[in-house]
């Protein structure tokens, strides 16, 4: 199946469109920008970076501009796939507004973007799905011809419906491949593939070479969870469920202070393009699912 995504995507096929990704970066405006990591499959905070942020510019410092076209960007390739793709109807899934609201209200800006763009939609919680065959269906027993899911690969492999998504005709969105990117051993990929690279930071699959300063990461964790932190004789450590995970091993790159806060930049990519940037904050070296969204502006 990823094979199969990958093929449609270089051969510009609306079945392998790709809608966005987030690189998470360590910057300290002396150096270069250090790639921390990639979210390539279910990237949030898209609602801050792009409308939110934008009207705080033009509320706050209306003379000013700032690095974001994600609004436009997006509703620009929503429009190019309605143009390429048979498509009368676009499905938006993801765990229920209950069980998450920021990734519902993630899923609904996304979802207005979409109709923005000229496209039928329907949301409907992830455990919502159902299957007639090896085709999907919603909870009206409508078919599920194209579905953007704000929802990993590995857990939708796990769901009751997770053994039909092989053999079935749905678009998925994102396509299948970005399995393997959102997968934190691309790091390690990367750096054998372009070693020295003055945006890339060492990465292993072991800690040996890192000697006392490095971050442990599980492959599959996302939101700082279950990420280690050492520094010498310093650990920092964030919980979560993916503490029995595989594995990889970077090279630190301490995120810059203002006061008591660490800032990592969030760079945005839409239809593999630069979209626009946003900061996070947060008291912890780790940046986590609580961290602070914080605005920027080019004076």
């Amino acid at each position: 199946m990823i094979e199969r995504s990958f093929a449609a995507f270089e051969q510009a096929q609306c079945a392998g469109f790709s809608l966005f990704g987030r690189m998470d970066l360590s910057y300290d405006g002396a150096g270069p920008a250090k790639l921390l990591e990639y979210n390539a499959d279910t990237p949030t905070a898209c609602l801050e970076a792009s409308v939110a942020q934008w009207h705080w510019l033009q509320a706050v410092r209306p003379q000013a501009d700032q690095f974001n076209s994600i609004h436009e960007k997006l509703i620009e390739a929503w429009t190019g796939l309605k143009a390429s793709s048979a498509s009368e109807r676009l499905h938006f899934a993801a765990v229920s507004e209950e069980d998450s609201p920021e990734d519902w209200g993630n899923l609904e800006y996304l979802r207005d973007t979409a109709i923005q763009a000229g496209w039928s939609t329907v949301a409907l919680p992830i455990d919502q799905i159902g299957h007639a065959g090896i085709d999907f269906v919603d909870q009206d027993n409508q078919p599920i011809e194209s579905l953007f899911k704000l929802y990993p690969w590995e857990w939708m492999a796990r769901e009751e419906f997770g053994v039909h998504v092989l053999g079935s005709h749905v678009q998925f969105i994102e396509p299948a491949w970005k399995m393997l990117l959102s997968n934190k051993a691309l790091l390690v990929v990367l750096w054998e593939l372009f070693p020295d690279h003055p945006n890339l930071l060492p990465a292993y699959y072991d800690p040996a070479p890192l000697g006392t300063r490095y971050a442990r990461k599980p492959k599959l964790a996302r939101e700082g969870a279950n990420v280690t932190l050492v520094d010498g004789g310093r650990v920092e450590q964030a919980d979560g469920p993916y503490d029995t995970h595989d594995s990889v091993f970077q090279a630190l790159a301490p995120l810059p202070r203002f006061g008591d806060d660490h800032v990592s930049v969030g760079s945005w990519i839409v239809h593999g393009e630069p979209a626009g940037m946003g900061l996070r904050e947060d008291e912890s070296a780790i940046t986590r699912n609580t961290s602070r969204f914080v605005p920027h502006y080019f004076a």
